[in-house]
């Protein structure tokens, strides 16, 4: 149950004065829910000002500078209402200072149903006024359009000096967005402390109610800033719930008991004399800490890092090869159809070598075949079982699993995780990302689970080179095509839309496919996300076996797609994807005996931000570099592509600006859990109450679960 001290904050954001059906949809918008029933009073006090407007400013007119906000204090000298029938020239009221004129400029005033009455009435002539809004200069003569304030000098009192700016959406007023912050301030009850107060002190924390209020009361730029008191209190207590849901999570995944995996590398062994390669070094180091996870009788929940390339595949095989000597099943879930497929031709061709029976299943598998599957699942005929989502179905079950492998983590939440465990199996787990993550980001999103790096590349493998091409260029790139194509090479040409859609001119996969077709014909092959997936698995397969030798595709590529002798990629639009995406895609290429090349095509002229992004990737083939440079160029939500459960995405907190909060939050919550694992002292009870203010209560459930 929620404490009900909560109550008045979980209270719907339409009990709030003003805010209706219509604005409701407005506020749901802002707050990035679905509707106005998901928002709730807390959801519109997290929502923080970025900037202020300072009205104590007031220099006059003669002396306001260009664009700047000030608050002007004169007398209305004249009103010049547009000729009749001119509604296109503009309203103007005359006012002055000691120190000169300011026309005030109003637009389309004479289509408004009160017409001219409404300025007069509200700027009398002779009437002193206070106006605020910027100043433009025009031939020696200042103008202010559309004043955001203006009000008797009489009536001043009502005027704000110091105004917090907030984040908008079209159709809403900041007025009437801060008066509705005003009447949900009021709603702000006493909390016990749920801090230690050593910890409150030293970092000079407010008291949560208190950070709320001061918050969205800034007096100056100071109060605004990442690092003022009240935002690193209230960033605080964000890094505390998150870490203290993982670990809960954690703890409730741990309290069902492991099954030890002993194994005596016979499988292994015969997989490693049938590979190609020999492992790398950090390979060897993974797959170590992995097999002496897994000996223990406590479950492994371990992450595997590895830059694009790196051989992240081998690791999970030899992993799952140990849970099948150990007399054991073991699952390797993808998060698409193609990877999974891909994931099956690579295993069973090795797994079969060593006499080690798999088998493939996603939503795909249909009648007859998927029986005979499930059924060798049950039996445990089937060893290695690899495959989508559709792993976690009810109707699945398994002989005796011993160990799950997830691919690509950030696709799946914590909820997934748990939902193996919920089947009554608690088999060890293995989770593997080919995004490289920066340090503090593992922590946030994934600070439940220990991790190891995949840092080398297999050895073969060639550096790529890395060229930016402006898309007026593109002609050029389209004749060295036609050589390296003519050569016998293969391409990628990567789009950022599938189709063309009028509000954007970039250029569509489909678009794009079809000028290459008239130019290359048959050799042009096409894949998105939006095909069924028996066409994409065609395209694949085509593209594998040189049937196409060009293909043109959306990030759909991205992942885990392996096609050796494709040795260039080019990428349309580079400036409208992240780095980490970018990195991914280019690390489709370079993984035969080819030298390989990527293209990034981009239209100027470039921002600030883009020339740097492009930059850091035409230098850097280090995928965690590549990683942390993102971070800092987009913040935290957009590095993992998707804010899904399991993706942290902060509201006050920011990675990049109160990162050593979130190694105190992460020793803290270790510490409680040590100390209180069921949050039933004093300040467990407060805690729990933090867990609820920041819709952490799934953590809750698994205390009483567990």
């Amino acid at each position: 149950m929620r404490p009900a001290i909560l109550d008045p904050l979980f209270a719907s954001l339409s009990s709030l004065p003003g805010i209706g059906p219509k604005t409701g949809e407005l506020y749901a918008k802002l707050l990035g829910r679905d509707s106005i029933e998901d928002c709730r009073v807390i959801d519109l006090l997290f929502h923080a000002p970025t900037s202020l407007i300072d009205r104590r400013h007031q220099p006059g007119i003669a002396h306001a500078p260009q664009g700047i906000i000030v608050t002007i204090t004169g007398r209305v000298v004249r009103h010049q209402p547009p000729p009749p029938g001119r509604s296109n020239v503009p309203y103007r009221v005359l006012m002055e200072d000691e120190t000169g004129e300011l026309a005030l400029t109003f637009f389309r005033v004479a289509a408004n149903p009160r017409g001219g009455n409404w300025l007069e009435k509200s700027l009398p002539v002779d009437e002193t006024v206070i106006v605020s809004g910027k100043v433009d200069w025009f031939n020696g003569r200042a103008s202010m359009v559309h004043p955001d304030y203006m009000v008797r000098a009489s009536e001043a009192e009502g005027l704000p000096l110091v105004e917090p700016v907030y984040p908008l959406t079209a159709g809403l007023t900041s007025r009437g967005l801060r008066k509705s912050i005003e009447a949900a301030l009021p709603r702000l009850p006493h909390f016990t402390d749920w801090i230690e107060s050593t910890l409150a002190a030293r970092e000079g924390f407010p008291t949560v109610d208190d950070s709320f209020r001061r918050l969205h009361d800034p007096h100056d730029e100071t109060d605004i800033d990442a690092q003022a008191p009240q935002r690193r209190r209230l960033a605080y207590d964000e890094f505390l719930a998150g870490q203290l849901s993982l670990a809960l999570v954690r703890q409730r995944l741990r309290k069902v008991a492991g099954i030890p995996i002993r194994s005596d590398g016979h499988l292994r062994k015969a997989v490693l004399a049938a590979l190609p390669f020999s492992l790398t070094n950090s390979q060897t180091a993974a797959l170590a800490d992995i097999l002496a996870d897994m000996e223990s009788d406590q479950r492994m929940l371990r992450l595997v890092q590895g830059d694009v390339g790196a051989g992240k595949t081998a690791v999970a095989l030899m992993a799952m090869l140990a849970a099948v000597e150990s007399g054991g099943q073991a699952v390797l879930m993808a998060p698409t159809e193609i990877l999974a497929r891909q994931h099956f031709a690579t295993i069973s061709k090795l797994a079969g070598s060593a006499g080690v029976t798999v088998d493939v299943l996603t939503g795909r598998t249909k009648g007859r075949e998927r029986e005979a599957i499930l059924e060798r699942i049950a039996s445990g005929a089937t060893q290695i079982v690899i495959g989508t989502h559709a792993l976690f179905q009810d109707a699945v079950n398994y002989h005796n699993i011993l160990l799950a492998v997830v691919d690509e983590q950030h696709r799946f939440g914590v909820h997934q995780r748990l939902r193996l465990t919920s089947k009554g199996v608690s088999p060890h787990m293995l989770v593997m990302t080919a995004t490289p993550i920066p340090r503090t980001l593992v922590l946030a999103a994934f600070g439940d689970m220990d991790v190891s790096k995949l840092t080398e590349k297999p050895a073969g493998r060639k550096p790529i080179t890395t060229v930016t091409v402006s898309t007026d260029r593109i002609s050029e790139i389209v004749e060295r095509l036609r050589v390296a194509l003519a050569d016998g090479r293969k391409a990628y040409w990567i789009c950022p839309l599938v189709e063309e859609s009028e509000e954007s001119d970039l250029m569509s996969a489909d678009e794009r496919y079809q000028t290459l077709t008239q130019l290359f014909g048959s050799s042009v092959g096409l894949i998105h996300g939006r095909m069924k997936a028996d066409e994409k698995d065609a395209a694949m397969a085509a593209f594998k076996n040189s049937e196409i030798r060009l293909l043109v595709a959306t990030t759909v590529v991205e992942v885990g797609v392996d096609v050796p002798d494709a040795t260039i990629m080019v990428i349309e639009h580079a400036e409208r994807f992240g780095l980490a995406q970018l990195h991914q895609l280019r690390g489709r290429v370079g993984r035969g005996e080819g030298a390989s090349t990527c293209i990034l095509l981009y239209k100027g002229p470039l921002s600030e931000n883009g020339r740097a992004r492009l930059s850091i990737l035409r230098d850097s083939e280090d995928g965690f570099l590549i990683a942390e440079e993102d971070l800092k160029l987009r913040g935290e939500g957009e590095v993992l592509g998707t804010r899904q459960s399991g993706t942290p995405g902060f509201r006050i907190a920011s990675l990049e600006a109160h990162s050593d909060l979130l190694e105190i939050a992460r020793k803290d919550a270790a510490y409680i859990i040590e100390r209180d694992p069921d949050l039933t002292s004093e300040r467990g009870e407060a805690l729990r109450t933090l867990l609820y203010l920041h819709k952490r209560d799934e953590a809750i459930r698994f205390l009483r679960a567990g």
